[in-house]
């Protein structure tokens, strides 16, 4: 049996052994979402619900395996998601963000997870948005579209988040699979203090696929492209500081899938990543814009291999970084600048 379903086990024997029957307290710090068993949440959105926002310590919510065919909202701070098991406990919906858009004025809703709320963990679960998996190309109507004749092309490619923050800082998300066949799929959003944690997750989508905004670390991750010019993208243009690190991370995909983009100010460091033979021979590029880029080029490599032979452009350039770290600093704590350290609780 694997660690985190050992550690699953335990809590579930702790908390739920005990708070079954007071699940509907207000002030429950353990909840249990089942599909199957009595006296639990049949659905995860009505646990996060029962939750009193008043009452700031933690909760875990426990996810038993199953599919929940939920759309997410997390309002509310300070919990912990952990699924029985990330292959069978799933979260899922089928949503395109242009279609999202021609009846919403914002992106609140758009994906399978939407998150405002802070100091969130999720462990354990598989994330998806299978719009792109279930729909061809098609044109609908669009009320919000009045240039177009109120009518929009959806792409089978376009935008098709699986988890999005909106003011959300000190996310973790650990152990999880974020799958999407369009672009987005993982969009941590906040460019003035996100701070953003991934370990041991696979992320699959299109286009900048893994787009965060402010400071995001991932380590251990697999990332796996299956259509679109870029798997990762950054904005960290409110702060010459914010940067994207991905360490221990391997990147696959289509035939000539290409490593990464960015069209506003970025800091991009890859180190001791691993890249499949089929990865163009393609830096990390910038997209022509208008925006003004403060800070120039900012792409930094350490000890990167490609199955099949290195590319000379993720050669080792660590030294060219402003205040250059030793490749062995170069950790969470690092990123986050010590005002937060993920590896605890």
């Amino acid at each position: 049996m694997e660690k985190v379903n050992i550690k699953y086990f335990i809590l579930l024997l702790m908390f739920c052994g005990t708070y079954n029957n007071l699940l509907y307290a207000a002030t429950i710090d353990t909840l249990h979402v089942s599909k199957s068993k009595p006296h639990c949440f049949k659905n995860i959105q009505d646990a996060i619900n029962a939750i009193d926002s008043s009452n700031h310590h933690k909760h875990v919510i426990l996810i038993d395996a199953g599919t929940y065919k939920e759309k997410i909202y997390i309002t509310k701070n300070n919990i912990q998601f952990f699924g029985e098991d990330k292959a069978t406990t799933i979260i899922t919906q089928a949503i395109a963000r242009d279609i999202w858009r021609c009846k919403n004025a914002d992106d609140w809703g758009v994906a399978t997870v939407n998150i405002s709320g802070s100091d969130i963990t999720i462990e354990n679960l598989t994330i998806q948005n299978t719009y792109g998996f279930d729909n061809n190309t098609m044109v609908v109507p669009c009320e919000n579209d009045s240039l177009n004749n109120f009518s929009k092309t959806i792409r089978k490619d376009g935008h098709q988040m699986a988890l999005r923050t909106f003011a959300t800082t000190r996310l973790k998300v650990l152990n999880c699979i974020l799958e999407a066949y369009g672009g987005d799929t993982v969009s941590p959003w906040n460019v003035n203090d996100g701070m953003f944690f991934f370990k041991d997750c696979v992320m699959m989508g299109g286009v900048d696929f893994y787009c965060p905004r402010g400071w995001a670390y991932a380590e251990n991750c697999t990332f796996v492209a299956t259509t679109g010019p870029a798997c990762i993208w950054h904005d960290g243009s409110a702060n010459e500081d914010a940067k994207t690190v991905l360490k221990n991370c391997f990147f696959e995909g289509y035939d000539g899938f290409m490593l990464g983009r960015f069209h506003k100010d970025a800091q991009f460091y890859l180190i001791n990543c691993s890249f499949a033979k089929n990865m163009a021979n393609k830096p990390i590029y910038l997209v022509p814009t208008n925006n003004i880029i403060r800070w120039g080029y900012r792409v930094y490599y350490y000890n990167c291999h490609k199955d099949g032979g290195d590319y000379s452009w993720f050669k080792n350039n660590l030294e060219t970084a402003r205040d250059a770290p030793l490749p062995n600093a170069i950790n969470a704590n690092w990123v986050f600048g010590n005002k937060w350290n993920p590896y605890l609780n």
